[in-house]
């Protein structure tokens, strides 16, 4: 409520409370997630959808969240550029609309303490220019071998750049929202499910080198050629990982609700990117020196890429104290704060990639890095 929000100086001064006292009805019982979405905000909600449908923003889904006064809407998926305008575009719609409403819009990370804070969603996937998912299985083992190639792909990448997807989220808000209340941890690891987890157990097990036809066909039939079926059924979500497949696409969880998404999605593409050109080498080497059918030697590297990666995978609680120390046991960086986070940004492994894949320049990412340091201080 406006009244409720020019009464609070440090609302009005910083988008969230500095002191108070907590409440006596939080969010203890969720019901308020469960509950309809009242009468005024239904309005402003069905308001800054029509404004929003004017400008060719998708938007399909509105509904509670958890925290009191909290609530959600979420567009149908478009090509990444279009969609970052998108979501800044519904901000600044979603904030002149609430004006009309007597009601103000907090874009805060972390409002209030002791309820959720609020974040950003990024469904992220990969398609081809005639519009098939690259994570989305097929019926056959070949193209489930591709859905394969992409997913260790991707999860190499976020295993080898971890502290770089950490810098990209970092900012003020976000320290104070991570690692509590339905909020993703600062410790970057990825979920995949019990199902899947077995799937790429069973592809480390391939044999060194050659295959035999035998050992190809059992693997396509009982490994590959089951994974529609896992999926079908791969219905757990750990709301407590920061990047964690849902189906056909990754969520990464960890983008805060102030944050220029661009930010996020420009690292994730580099790093698959750049993962990708070297699987590509990798697998031209093998076949050329080694003289390995292409299939052979795709499973043979994935079989090292999924050795390589165990330790980012991780299935149990992320706001746990025993998963801080197993994080370190497993060599996972874990930056609280955001000016240690965003030292990544401009590390020589960064800066080398960035310039490698032609994106930015040394000067352009330091400048960047500037930019942040200042907006934080």
């Amino acid at each position: 409520d406006e009244g409720l929000f020019n009464a609070r100086p440090d609302l009005v001064m910083s988008g969230r409370t500095v002191f108070g006292h907590s409440p006596a009805k939080g969010q203890q019982l969720e019901d308020h997630y469960f509950g309809s979405i009242p009468e005024r905000i239904y309005a402003f909600m069905r308001d800054f959808e029509t404004e929003s449908y004017k400008l060719g923003i998708p938007l399909r889904t509105r509904h509670n969240e958890v925290a009191p006064a909290q609530f959600e809407c979420a567009p149908i998926f478009e090509e990444v550029s279009v969609a970052v305008d998108h979501n800044l575009l519904l901000m600044d719609i979603m904030d002149r609309v609430a004006r009309r409403h007597k009601l103000r819009v907090l874009f805060h990370e972390k409002p209030f303490a002791g309820i959720n804070g609020s974040g950003k969603h990024n469904n992220w996937s990969m398609a081809t220019d005639t519009g098939v998912n690259l994570l989305a299985p097929g019926k056959t083992p070949k193209t489930n071998l591709m859905f394969l190639t992409f997913f260790v792909n991707i999860i190499k990448a976020v295993h080898d750049y971890s502290d770089l997807l950490r810098a990209c989220i970092a900012s003020a808000g976000n320290d104070h929202r991570l690692g509590a209340n339905e909020a993703p941890p600062a410790i970057i690891s990825v979920f995949i499910g019990q199902q899947l987890t077995r799937v790429l157990e069973g592809l480390e097990n391939v044999s060194d080198g050659k295959l035999s036809p035998q050992e190809k066909t059992d693997l396509k039939l009982n490994v590959v050629g089951k994974i529609p079926d896992v999926l079908l059924d791969n219905t757990d979500r750990n709301r407590t990982s920061p990047f964690a497949f849902t189906g056909n696409k990754f969520e990464f969880r960890a983008v805060g609700s102030t944050a220029n998404c661009a930010n996020a999605m420009t690292i994730v593409n580099t790093i698959v990117a750049k993962q990708l050109k070297d699987f590509k080498a990798e697998v031209d080497a093998l076949v050329e020196t080694k003289g390995m059918k292409k299939d052979d030697a795709i499973f043979n590297i994935l079989r090292e890429y999924i050795k390589e990666t165990k330790a980012i995978l991780f299935e149990g609680d992320g706001y746990s104290d025993a998963w801080e120390v197993e994080a370190e046991k497993r060599g996972l960086s874990n930056f609280k704060t955001t000016p240690k986070a965003l030292k990544a940004k401009v590390s020589k492994q960064t800066l080398a990639i960035f310039e490698e894949m032609n994106v930015m320049n040394h000067v352009e990412m330091e400048a960047r890095y500037d930019i942040e340091l200042e907006e934080y201080t």
